[in-house]
């Protein structure tokens, strides 16, 4: 085995629901299934008897259907602060190959829950080693799933997710340049003029996207947070007959083996409104579709290059 046989992370996110509302999401068997695991994941099954010594187990269900099993135990509770549980990744043969140990701290910031969690994981097989390298980003993820659900952003967004072969900050760029979005913004058979880009909290991207039947697309984007690198949440809406495109939108960029995940969620002020989106605009396909042109992009500028 390599230099990941064992890896730590701390990570540190606030979610806007109140403490005990977020313990139980972490120690409640039928909240756990509700969030548990990285974007596209759903869980089979989950008990959890929350007491010290007690035992939990969790099924996750990748994209593909394949599950995969963890089990574990509560170390230390005291709810709703504080909680370190110990776990076991286990394989096709029920033996465990990865093993992990999570501690987590959650804080009052003024109604809102801070989030304070160090995990640390040692491979036992070899082949476990891909699971560490994926830990910082499967975890980041999850809590932004916890967050989502708690807050009941989940029954009024579109979640898009594409991995890109470049790292995070070179993905960034062509997420943020005029010159290079013009190659790949927007659905199949889309091109885009910018009109102005001011990237910075508070800044506007002022954009036209052209149709393949020649109809345009008036948008208007405002950043709020811009985290080279990392994390772009921003508004987005329309213009004139389009001014019913309105969402909040996050894309983060989270390194994975060299490569970046590019999650992009797209979150409305109703479940009616996102559905009214979908059925109007394709977003669902729409997203997708230009997420895989990011990562075709990305990857002829690559040849291109010589790399």
């Amino acid at each position: 085995m390599d230099d990941r046989t064992e890896r730590s992370i701390e990570l540190t996110k606030i979610v806007d629901a109140p403490v005990d509302v977020v313990f139980a999401a972490f120690t409640d068997a039928e909240h756990l299934s509700k969030w548990w695991g990285p974007e596209g994941f759903g869980v089979s099954s989950a008990t959890s008897d929350a007491r010290p010594g007690g035992a939990f187990t969790i099924v996750m269900r990748g994209p593909d259907g394949t599950e995969y099993p963890v089990e574990g135990s509560y170390d230390e509770i005291d709810p709703p602060r504080r909680l370190v549980a110990t776990s076991r990744a286990l394989g096709d043969d029920g033996a465990p190959i990865l093993e992990s140990t999570t501690d987590l701290d959650l804080v009052d910031a003024d109604g809102k829950t801070e989030i304070r969690l160090r995990a640390s994981a040692r491979a036992l097989v070899p082949e476990a080693n891909a699971n560490l390298a994926g830990m910082e980003a499967g975890w980041a993820q999850s809590l932004r799933c916890l967050d989502d659900y708690v807050t009941g952003a989940s029954d009024r967004q579109i979640v898009t997710m594409q991995l890109v072969d470049a790292a995070p900050a070179d993905v960034f760029e062509v997420f943020t340049t005029p010159e290079h979005l013009a190659r790949w913004w927007g659905p199949d058979g889309f091109t885009t003029t910018t009109e102005s880009m001011d990237l910075r909290s508070g800044g506007e991207w002022r954009f036209t996207m052209h149709g393949p039947d020649g109809t345009d697309f008036p948008n208007v984007i405002v950043y709020d947070e811009v985290r080279p690198g990392e994390l772009l949440t921003y508004e987005h809406r329309g213009e004139a007959e389009f001014d019913d495109a309105v969402f909040r939108a996050s894309v983060f960029f989270d390194g994975f083996m060299g490569s970046t995940v590019v999650t992009m969620k797209a979150v409305f002020a109703t479940a009616a409104e996102r559905d009214a989106n979908v059925e109007r605009y394709g977003s669902i396909e729409g997203a997708r579709q230009t997420l895989a042109r990011l990562a075709g992009y990305v990857a002829e500028r690559s040849v291109a290059a010589g790399h």
